[in-house]
């Protein structure tokens, strides 16, 4: 229970704090949805579904990134694997993490998920569409989720790394509901002043991560692993 609690402040809180950059990110999308017709209850079921979307989405990029994490754990790496994500993190930081342009497979993603949006936004909306927008926009290249799938890496479980990133999304949901209420009254200059803040952050998670990999004995930032915890038992000890 106690990992469980802790998996899920984690990203959670990953999302909340980084969650600023989702204005400037997820924005437009989030701004262009018509959740304001009709009843209240209505709205909020409509931006309720829209963020359930996204976190449905990360919550299986968390299953499937959690996997390959524990197939490092399995042969020990780790600690190698927490160093390499941090690494990778602040590599991407550097290329001012707005990167997809510059790879073709990322570049083709943004391309095909940006159309799947736009065709769900321009189509008759039923209340299943603001669910599958999410889910689409969830896909979107983002420099916030890369942070929350290096975290669901380093946690070498499958249901651990689902955890985090579904509490990621769950995390972000505050700041996006209210965009999507109040987004008319937020101006492009502050939403740019906002996004200047994320770099800051998303260094921040790499440093976070590299101590943790680098087995310090810093507790919460860099505790000690103990490798052989982790490691299968030897089944042909004499007995």
């Amino acid at each position: 229970m106690p990992d469980i609690l802790t998996i899920s402040l984690a990203g959670f809180t990953i999302g909340l704090m980084g969650s600023m950059h989702c204005i400037g990110m997820c924005g437009p999308i989030a701004l262009a949805l018509p959740v304001h017709g009709g009843p209240r209850s209505t709205r909020w079921i409509r931006i309720g579904l829209y963020n359930m979307g996204r976190a449905a989405t990360y919550a299986m990029l968390g299953l499937i990134f959690g996997f390959v994490g524990s197939q490092f754990r399995i042969w020990g790496l780790q600690q190698i694997l927490s160093v390499g994500a941090g690494m990778l993190i602040l590599f991407l930081l550097i290329s001012r993490y707005s990167f997809s342009s510059r790879i073709p497979w990322l570049a083709s993603l943004q391309k095909t998920v940006e159309g799947k949006v736009s065709r769900w936004l321009a189509a008759p909306k039923r209340t299943t569409s603001y669910f599958m927008i999410g889910i689409w926009n969830g896909l979107l290249p983002c420099g916030l989720v890369y942070v929350g799938i290096a975290a669901a890496l380093t946690t070498s479980n499958v249901w651990h790394g689902t955890l985090l990133m579904f509490s990621f999304g769950l995390g972000t949901l505050p700041v996006m509901a209210a965009l999507m209420i109040f987004g008319q009254f937020i101006s492009p200059g502050v939403r740019h002043k906002l996004n200047r803040a994320v770099p800051y952050l998303i260094a921040c998670m790499a440093l976070i991560l590299i101590l943790r990999g680098l087995n310090l004995g810093i507790p919460y930032v860099s505790p000690k692993m103990d490798r052989g915890a982790d490691q299968i038992e030897n089944c042909h000890a004499p007995s």
